[in-house]
């Protein structure tokens, strides 16, 4: 294997991970990115550790567990001053580091070990923010990004209201190439692509919506179970529950496959930019979200959930041509996104920090036999209290507790992939659920948050608070 190749990571926002078309049961259109399986590999049972935005992408940056990091949940505004990150290893290691897109960071504009960055995070909610897309914009038109009237976390959705080449996916692209065409030639680079999209507003170019208006599209599942999300049509259009009547679930849903799709064909375009410069043979690529979009499933939207909608997300590499690691490979391994910076720095001949709890991705594309048996992740409360949860998964199955209330839930991802029959709601299943539950009790035990005692879960609020104040004393 090369000890150092070029590194590209990119990232979409809020990505199912069968939105995708190697996941083989949706009519998603990603035909750039499914060509990547000829020449690397496929992790279809990939998680999101904390489903949403800030805390994932800690995860990615540190490749550590929410926990570990310090943010279990959504808290927007909160410094974070990592040890070691992805980028600052590469770039002590030698490497060029650049980004393109959505960070996410608290302050916006520290580095993290980056030399550049260009930033579009889709939020001007804060005084001492800077968009670097919404500058650009500004020079070539009087209307912004957002004057079509669609809020960033609105299930309503619509064709974006100004040429294509405006879209804010197309200019992140734009940004990518134009930090790459500008790189130092005399060092390796590392290259974080960060989409904003499919994350709300849905709004594609029309050409992208056109592709998906006249599909038959597949009906959200119902699980058996979700009946207590199931109130009428909510008035907010950013409500997180409720039943909405078909043709608004169906144009939500053309928005959002749309966007997908757009995002591929500008994958497309940049990975034939690298082929331009020579690039493309020498550079390794991971491709993957920071958590999913439950879209209407079980009657519920956004994230933060532990169900496959929210949780499950893409994972697609692309090797080297040097490599000479199996190509074509689907892995039944259970990964995370605290296994992104472990991957970039395995394969770029870096030392992995001892922070570092995941793992590399390419040990078991190699061979390799010892993997994790079990994902764990979890979130504090979000749009409601009673939302806090825990969940373990093996790819096979998944067991979920809410601390708030108690309840579990176990779920037959196998016979069941869309999480319709509850298994832990009948008695009879007591015998599948105990092995999951103490599984829980020990990966939670001696945690100062006292969810367990180490022989029993302990039912009490899951209050993002207490890691803000003690689990962060210390930076």
């Amino acid at each position: 294997m090369a000890k150092r190749p070029n590194i590209l990571l990119i990232t979409t926002d809020q990505q199912r991970g069968d939105c995708l078309g190697l996941d083989g049961n949706h009519p998603v259109q990603t035909p750039n990115l499914d060509a990547w399986l000829e020449e690397g590999a496929y992790f279809p049972r990939a998680y999101s550790e904390c489903p949403s935005c800030i805390a994932a992408r800690r995860t990615i940056i540190t490749g550590q567990s929410p926990f570990r990091h310090g943010l279990p949940g959504y808290r927007d505004q909160v410094p974070f001053h990592p040890e070691h990150t992805m980028m600052r290893c590469l770039r002590d290691a030698g490497y060029h580091t650049f980004c393109s897109g959505k960070m996410h960071f608290t302050p916006q504009r520290k580095h993290h070990g980056f030399e550049q960055m260009i930033l579009h995070e889709g939020r001007q909610r804060f005084d001492d923010y800077l968009d670097d897309y919404e500058a650009w914009l500004r020079q070539r038109t009087e209307v912004g990004e957002r004057s079509h009237g669609v809020d960033s976390n609105s299930w309503h959705a619509r064709a974006f209201h100004l040429p294509e080449y405006l879209h804010s996916t197309n200019w992140t692209v734009d940004m990518a190439i134009h930090l790459l065409e500008r790189r130092d030639p005399t060092r390796p680079f590392f290259l974080w692509v960060s989409f904003l999209r499919p994350h709300a507003p849905l709004d594609p170019p029309q050409v992208y919506w056109d592709m998906y208006a006249d599909v038959d599209l597949p009906p959200p599942p119902l699980g058996e179970w979700s009946m207590e999300h199931a109130h009428p049509p909510p008035l907010d259009p950013n409500a997180w529950e409720g039943y909405l009547p078909g043709h608004l679930q169906h144009r939500a849903q053309i928005g959002y496959y749309a966007c997908i799709t757009h995002i591929d064909q500008q994958i497309g375009r940049l990975l034939e930019e690298l082929r331009r410069m020579r690039l493309a043979n020498d550079t390794f690529m991971l491709m993957t979200s920071d958590h999913g979009e439950m879209l209407g499933d079980h009657h519920l939207w956004r994230k933060s959930y532990p169900y496959e909608g929210s949780a499950r997300i893409p994972v697609v590499l692309r090797f080297p041509r040097t490599w000479d690691i199996p190509t074509g490979q689907i892995s039944d391994r259970v990964v995370g996104l605290q296994d992104v910076m472990p991957t970039m720095l395995d394969a770029a001949g870096v030392e992995i920090p001892d922070t570092v709890e995941g793992h590399s991705v390419l040990a078991p594309l190699c061979g390799e036999t010892e993997w994790r048996a079990y994902l764990h992740g979890e979130h504090a409360e979000c749009y409601s209290p009673d939302n806090a949860m825990h969940y373990l998964t093996d790819g096979k199955e998944k067991y979920v507790w809410f601390p708030p209330t108690g309840q579990e839930q176990l779920f037959d991802l196998q016979a069941d992939p869309q999480e319709l029959h509850d298994l832990a709601a009948d008695p009879a299943n007591e015998p599948r659920v105990k092995p999951w539950r103490e599984r829980l009790t020990k990966q939670l035990a001696g945690r100062p948050d006292g969810f367990s005692d180490g022989d029993k879960l302990i039912a009490k609020p899951f209050d993002l608070q207490f890691y803000i104040d003690h689990v962060n004393r210390n930076e």
